[in-house]
């Protein structure tokens, strides 16, 4: 298994999908990456050199935030959202959708109300006598 910014990436994937394993890299952002190193999209991680495994270290340390500095900011964004008493920060705090989608009906499960399927509990009529 190929190692990068901490991640174990595993060795049958094709490099462009086995980056997306990267927290806060996608599939666009690491082919952007291959084409900075120029390494075909294509090869398979376990076929990567140790040159290559190093110039994908640097490009991503270097050009991107990702894994624990990413997610730190992203916590202390919220944070600042609730502590300024935003209403995308009470809703944070609360565990409701953030960004304007309606509770009456959807988000059962976010509000608590999680409703069982009617038939699938159901007992066996009684037989008759």
């Amino acid at each position: 298994m190929a190692r990068i910014v901490g991640v174990n990436i595993p060795d049958e994937k094709i490099i462009h999908i086995g980056l997306t394993y990267i927290y806060g890299i996608g599939l666009t952002t690491s082919k952007k990456i291959l084409e900075q190193t120029k390494i075909d999209k294509r090869k398979k991680v376990k076929d990567l050199t140790p040159d290559d495994l190093n110039a994908l270290k640097q490009v991503i340390e270097k050009n991107y935030r990702v894994e624990g500095e990413l997610k730190r900011d992203i916590m202390t964004n919220v944070k600042r959202l609730k502590d300024i008493s935003s209403w995308r920060g009470s809703r944070h705090s609360k565990g409701l959708p953030v960004r304007g989608q309606t509770t009456r009906i959807n988000s059962r499960t976010v509000r608590g109300n999680v409703r069982k399927t009617v038939g699938s509990g159901r007992k066996a009529p009684p037989s008759p006598k």
